[in-house]
C-alpha cells in the first residue's frame, strides 16, 4: 500500500509542531540537573547541537548533490543569495525564536510565528508581482490581525518594552522579528535561488547558519557560554531530539516534498498552529490564555480563508502552473525546530 505524500507532510508538520515544546521541556530538565550552576541544556546548546545533528542528516540525504561540478555552476549572485538566506533563516531566525522561548510561552511562539505567512505573501505581491485572489489576500490580512491581537492582548508582566504607545513583550517581539527574517529569506529564495538544488541549498544554509550563530554567540556571551555543549546529559537528550525532530521530521518532510504540490504543502502546514498548541498542552500542560484564544481563533479563520482561496485559484486556473522548486516550498513553511 502506497502512503500518500500528504500523509508524510502532515506527519512532518506534527513532528515540527512539537519542537518548541520539546525544547522547553529539555531546558526544564537541564535546570534540574545544573553543572556548577549552569544549565547544560540551554537554548543555545540545543540550537547548536541540533544544527549539527541536522547537518549530518542532510549530508547523508544529499551528499550526491554536493559535488564539484554542481558547485562550479553557481554564480556570484547565487552565492550571495545563499549567504543571505543562511544568515536570515539559518542563524538569525532560529536564534531569535529559541531566545523567545526563554521569555514567553510556547503558545505565543506558535501563534505569533504565523506572521511569517502573510508577510511573505505581501512581499511576493509587492516585489514579485505574484497574483492571488481575494480570499487568499483576506485570509492573510485576517491572520496578520490575529497575530497582532495575540501580541497586544498579552497581560503586562516582566520583559516588557514600550513601542508606539503599547507595552509589548520582548519574547513576542523576538518571535515576530524571527518570523520576518524567514519571510524575507523566502523572497530571496524565490528571486535568486530557483535553479539551485535542494541538497546544496539546505546543506549550505544549515552549515553557514550554524557557524554564524556560534561565532555571534561567542562574541556576545564569551566562549564559556558553550562550555557544556558536549556534556553527556545534553547529548543524551539531544539524541532523542535529533531522532524525533531532526531525523524523523526531516525524512518525513523531504519524502513528502518529492511528489507534493505547493497547495498540498500549504494545506498540511495549516494544521501547524493547532498541532503546536496541542503539543504545548500535552507536553508542558500549557493551556491557552485569553489573548491566545482570541488571537488564535482569528488566525485559524485567516488560515481557513487562505485555503479556500488556494483551492479556488487552483480550480479556476486554465493552465497548470509551473512546478514550484522543492527548496522554495521548504522555505515557505518556515521554522521547523532547527
Amino acid at each position: 500500500m502506497r502512503i500518500p505524500s500528504r500523509a508524510y507532510l502532515l506527519g512532518a508538520i506534527i513532528v515540527f509542531a512539537t519542537a518548541n515544546s520539546i525544547t522547553r521541556q529539555l531546558t526544564n530538565i537541564g535546570e534540574r540537573n545544573l553543572i556548577d550552576g549552569r544549565n547544560p541544556i540551554s537554548f543555545c546548546n540545543v540550537l547548536f547541537v541540533g544544527n549539527l545533528c541536522a547537518l549530518m542528516t542532510l549530508i547523508v540525504l544529499y551528499r550526491k548533490q554536493w559535488n564539484v561540478q554542481s558547485l562550479k555552476q553557481l554564480s556570484r549572485t547565487d552565492w550571495l543569495g545563499l549567504i543571505g538566506v543562511a544568515i536570515l533563516s539559518g542563524a538569525l531566525a532560529p536564534a531569535l525564536i529559541f531566545a523567545a522561548l526563554d521569555l514567553t510561552t510556547v503558545n505565543n511562539v506558535v501563534l505569533i510565528g504565523r506572521i511569517e505567512s502573510p508577510l511573505a505573501l505581501a512581499l511576493s505581491v509587492l516585489l514579485l508581482g505574484e497574483r492571488v485572489n481575494r480570499c487568499v489576500v483576506a485570509g492573510a490580512i485576517i491572520a496578520f490581525i490575529g497575530v497582532v491581537l495575540t501580541i497586544l492582548l498579552q497581560p503586562s508582566g516582566e520583559n516588557m518594552v514600550s513601542m508606539v504607545g503599547f507595552q509589548l513583550g520582548q519574547g513576542e517581539l523576538m518571535v515576530a522579528v524571527g518570523a520576518s527574517c524567514l519571510a524575507v529569506s523566502t523572497i530571496i529564495s524565490k528571486v535568486k535561488l530557483r535553479n539551485i538544488s535542494l541538497g546544496i541549498f539546505t546543506i549550505f544554509r544549515t552549515a553557514l547558519g550554524t557557524v554564524v550563530f556560534f561565532v555571534a554567540a561567542l562574541f556576545i556571551y564569551s566562549p564559556i557560554h558553550f562550555i557544556d555543549a558536549f556534556s553527556p546529559l545534553l547529548w543524551q537528550w539531544m539524541l532523542i531530539y535529533g531522532a524525533v525532530i531532526v531525523v524523523g521530521g526531516q525524512l518525513l518532510w523531504f519524502t513528502g516534498l518529492k511528489t507534493s504540490s505547493a497547495s498540498d504543502v500549504s494545506l498540511a502546514s495549516s494544521f501547524s498552529p493547532i498541532a503546536g498548541i496541542l503539543a504545548a498542552y500535552l507536553i508542558l500542560g500549557e493551556a491557552p490564555t485569553f489573548a491566545q484564544y482570541i488571537g488564535g481563533g482569528v488566525i485559524v479563520l485567516g488560515i481557513a480563508l487562505n485555503q479556500i482561496g488556494v483551492v479556488r485559484q487552483k480550480t479556476q486556473s486554465p493552465t497548470v502552473p509551473p512546478v514550484t522548486p522543492a527548496k522554495e516550498i521548504d522555505m515557505e513553511v518556515g521554522f521547523k525546530g532547527i
